[in-house]
């Protein structure tokens, strides 16, 4: 897996998966830290970049679409983990 943030192209095993600029900004965010949880909350606020709207199925949407453009097999995520009760973690050993 590849992430090119200067082009913005993720890459898998040297082939370009097409995601949409949230997707990117989603996964560049979770994938530069690697192993840190974070809230529904912390990720909107990041990645949004504008206050939290108590939108959490507008996040668990987009973090399906990327699992499904991503993971080897997204019933079973190996990238991005969610940590029940609390929110989602990029895998440290990915």
């Amino acid at each position: 897996m590849t992430i090119d943030n200067l082009n913005r192209l993720f890459l898998v095993n040297d082939i370009q998966v097409e995601l949409t600029g949230k997707e990117f900004d989603l996964l560049s965010f979770l994938a530069a830290n690697k192993g840190k949880v974070f809230t529904k909350k912390q990720i909107y606020t990041h990645v949004w970049e504008e206050e939290y709207a108590f939108d959490d199925s507008n996040i668990m949407s987009f973090i399906s679409k990327l699992r499904k453009k991503i993971e080897p097999d997204p019933e079973h995520p190996f990238y991005i983990l969610t940590v029940r009760g609390v929110g989602y973690r990029f895998n440290r050993a990915a």
